[in-house]
């Protein structure tokens, strides 16, 4: 990938609704080069901004969910989580018998309609562990840190939002009407304009305008980059389940966060109570990864992981296919 992408891409990562005339000219390109490269990649990297709610202000838990299921029927199961609205991270793993994604819910009734109802009526799923997300160490705008040497400092802070990260500490949001209908445009397109986002909410545009505004200055809306990630670097998923010593969780995950392999980590409930997204090159990278960087952090019990051999869905819409094969790492 060209270094003119890669930093449109970490432009974007910094804030994803930033005008592209502003990233042109953070960049030193022509305004006509900037669209014409984020067409580019939007075509063949299927590059999106997602607008996401931060669970926590707006009473949402999130669930992270691992299925044991016959080989035969996990991709048709996962195709059907995946078109979910409430789920996100859709993965197949092991080989294609696990299959891992992220739940979001509003309330109990919402969790156990899918876990203790649905997927347990299924002779496909043979067993389901549920791991409720504790502390996010690392995720959403703070993913995989591979793109981000393409800007210099300076640049990177022409283009920094003013908008406190999804990890900071934030008051409960009551959602409106409008609000609802904002969020699910943006979960569509992040960056669709405002006069657009006007006409299907039937307001004005400063009214869009300033709710957006409102809901990103208290924390409760967030933007998010979607790709394929193996365009920077071909870099193959694995989920690792670690169990870690509580007086230890919080050194280790912060540890964690701090490594550029690693995509997510977050503390959990359950057997395990600390689960990473690494992203590495290949085998002999993970291998080294595992054995030096996981096994010099204190504290830490036990070891699994599950290589991802197929992504449904990422943080939005279900994935598509860009002309790299049927394998959608992360």
């Amino acid at each position: 990938m060209e270094s003119i992408d890669l930093q449109l891409i970490h432009a974007l990562q910094i804030d994803g609704r930033a005008p592209l005339r502003r990233i042109a000219s953070v960049l030193g390109i022509s305004d006509q080069m900037a669209a014409r490269r984020y067409a580019r990649l939007r075509e063949t990297a299927g590059l999106r901004v997602v607008g996401r709610l931060n669970p926590r202000p707006v009473g949402q838990t999130v669930w992270a969910l691992r299925l044991q299921c016959v080989p035969s029927a996990s991709l048709g199961l996962a195709q059907a989580l995946a078109e979910r609205e409430d789920t996100r991270w859709v993965q197949l793993a092991s080989g294609g018998t696990e299959i891992i994604c992220h739940l979001a819910v509003h309330s109990d009734s919402d969790r156990d309609a899918l876990l203790m109802e649905r997927l347990p009526s299924s002779r496909r799923v043979t067993s389901i562990t549920a791991h409720r997300m504790l502390r996010l160490f690392k995720g959403g705008p703070t993913t995989w840190d591979g793109p981000t040497s393409a800007l210099s400092r300076e640049q990177m802070d022409a283009l920094a939002s003013s908008y406190p990260p999804p990890h900071a500490q934030a008051a409960p949001v009551e959602l409106t009407d409008l609000d609802r209908v904002l969020l699910a445009a943006l979960n569509r397109d992040g960056r669709a304009p405002h006069a657009a986002l006007a006409v299907e909410a039937r307001c004005h545009e400063s009214t869009v305008r300033r709710r957006i505004a409102h809901l990103r200055a208290t924390g409760a809306l967030f933007f998010v980059l979607d790709m394929d990630e193996r365009l920077l670097g071909n870099p193959a998923g694995t989920v690792i389940w670690m169990s870690v010593q509580p007086s230890q969780l919080a050194t280790t995950g912060a540890a964690l966060a701090g490594h550029p392999e690693v995509a997510y980590a977050a503390a959990t409930t359950g057997r395990t109570n600390l689960l990473a997204n690494v992203l590495c090159s290949d085998d002999e990278s993970l291998y080294a990864y595992l054995s030096d960087r996981i096994g010099a952090l204190l504290g830490i019990d036990t070891v699994e992981t599950a290589p991802i051999i197929r992504t449904l869905k990422r943080d939005g819409s279900v994935a598509r296919n860009h002309g790299l094969g049927v394998g959608e790492r992360r």
